[in-house]
């Protein structure tokens, strides 16, 4: 039966509304007897990906078996009877984001289907930037969506194809689809991973006593004492197999033409955890040297760096350590303030961002303030930060912003307002920026210190060498989808963008 939670929004989504928010993680391993409970502890590492709904489909030899829940991964996945409806020695699970004001059960994926072939699940991180072109032809087919996921058109697209095996299909499916996916697919004998092209997302491959794992960073490995073996190459297509006599083989495919990789800057800004390495790099390393860059490039008399917890905080190390001003934790974070908190009615809204985030007054009170965030979307929590700090005390508050500004909406599993809701295009210039937040400065890390900090080259205006669009304007693929919606047609349905 479909369930559905229609919330109220609250004070704290007003709040979630100035931040950028992933849509998902994946997860996968082949051939453990405790692979649903692996699959779990997985998720859960990952669940900074996704906080609205997990789920895990599992396969014991003669059936699948599939839970999907709305809510966190602790909330379902550590009782014993939910893992013990889980069974089997191979599991993949997803923890998702939705980017709309319901969450419907539908929506969560693994997916899963029983096709010509045999069953099959799938799970994908990203987004299909012609998922809703290929759906609308789909359905004009006569094919029948349960779902508005774009990672259901995946699903009949295999079901469609003409090949004889499950892999042959899948990557015949990924022949068809735009856009950014890091996927896993699962059937009664194979595991799957692929990334597309460019490579956008993230996605590892992992082992375990052997068995191999596929998963969006490298922190879901180390939860469960797994190795890392590899990062799964754009456009590369991966199956691990179960063979009848038990063993397992890893064959690599590359069905698309050769492209340079090139991986979300935002993974390394804001969404991946510090304690991964994505593409080689180590998050909390790259962030640091943001921090570093930024104290080169926007230096500024003060008293003490302050993080805006917690994704400021390792680029506020850096520039504490470059500037050889104090670093201090000026701001307290509560974690403990749910999504679904509070109505938000006039009187609560008073409180604002205090129900994330209290001023420690005694490391602020009299002093020089240098606010180091991560990134600014809409500048509105800016506002409220910037206003309790010196409601604390500070004599001065000067923001500092540890990437570019941001200019652009992004199609590729990143929710981002409309670009005219953008806090760099709603003001001609810094200085108005600066005023609506009330700073006494505000500065960004340029794209080139950002380059330097990640990859440690400046950005190759040509080739760049990351996917920076929301920076620079620079889609590395085709928007089919946002070029043929309707004039009147709202841009996130066209996108399917509660999907992936």
């Amino acid at each position: 039966m479909e369930s559905s939670v229609n919330r109220h929004p609250s004070i704290v989504d007003d709040l979630d509304g100035d931040t950028l928010h992933e849509e998902c993680g994946v997860f996968g391993i082949l051939g453990h007897p405790e692979a649903a409970t692996l699959t779990a502890l997985g998720l859960h590492a990952l669940q900074h990906r996704g906080q609205e709904a997990a789920g895990i489909v599992s396969f014991d030899g003669r059936q699948f078996h599939s839970e999907r829940q709305l809510g966190l991964v602790g909330d379902h996945f550590t009782d014993p009877g939910t893992l013990k409806r889980i069974p089997g020695n191979m599991a993949m699970g997803h923890v998702r984001y939705s980017t709309t004001g319901e969450t419907i059960l539908r929506n969560v994926q693994p997916l899963f289907a029983e096709l010509e072939v045999g069953g099959i699940a799938i799970a994908h991180n990203g987004n299909l930037t012609n998922g809703l072109t290929l759906r609308r032809r789909l359905i004009a087919q006569g094919a029948i969506c349960q779902s508005t996921s774009d990672t259901e058109v995946v699903l009949h697209l295999i079901a469609r194809s003409q090949r004889t095996s499950s892999s042959d299909r899948f990557i015949d499916a990924l022949g068809a689809i735009e856009g950014a996916y890091a996927m896993i697919a699962m059937t009664r004998t194979k595991l799957i991973g692929a990334r597309d092209p460019n490579g956008i997302r993230p996605l590892v491959l992992g082992e375990l006593d052997g068995k191999p794992i596929f998963a969006s960073e490298t922190c879901a490995l180390d939860i469960i004492g797994a190795k890392f073996v590899r990062d799964v190459e754009n456009g590369e297509v991966v199956v691990c197999e179960i063979q009848a006599d038990g063993s397992i083989t890893i064959e690599s495919f590359k069905p698309f033409p050769k492209r340079r990789e090139r991986v979300c800057l935002f993974e390394y800004v804001y969404f991946a955890r510090p304690d991964s390495v994505v593409a080689g790099r180590s998050v909390y390393s790259a962030r640091k040297r943001m921090g570093i860059n930024l104290a080169k490039e926007a230096p500024v008399e003060a008293d003490v760096v302050v993080p805006v917890p917690d994704g400021g905080t390792p680029a506020a190390i850096g520039y504490a350590q470059a500037s050889g001003i104090p670093f201090e934790l000026g701001i307290i974070r509560n974690h403990y303030v749910g999504r679904t908190f509070i109505e938000p009615t006039q009187q609560i809204r008073a409180f604002g961002v205090k129900l994330k985030h209290s001023a420690n007054r005694a490391e602020i009170e009299g002093k020089r303030v240098v606010l180091v965030d991560d990134s600014i979307v809409r500048g509105t929590t800016s506002v409220k930060i910037v206003q309790m700090i010196r409601e604390a005390g500070a004599s001065e508050v000067h923001i500092r912003v540890a990437s570019p500004m941001i200019f652009h909406s992004d199609y590729y599993g990143i929710d981002t307002p409309d670009p005219e809701k953008l806090l760099a295009n709603q003001y001609g210039s810094l200085e108005d920026m600066c005023r609506f937040i009330g700073a006494d400065s505000l500065q960004f890390l340029s794209i080139d210190g950002l380059y330097e900090a990640v990859g440690g080259e400046k950005r190759n205006p040509l080739a760049p060498q990351f996917t920076d669009h929301y920076f620079t304007g620079d889609y590395p693929t085709q928007l089919t989808d946002l070029n043929g919606r309707s004039k009147n047609e709202p841009k996130q349905i066209s996108l399917l963008k509660e999907a992936g």
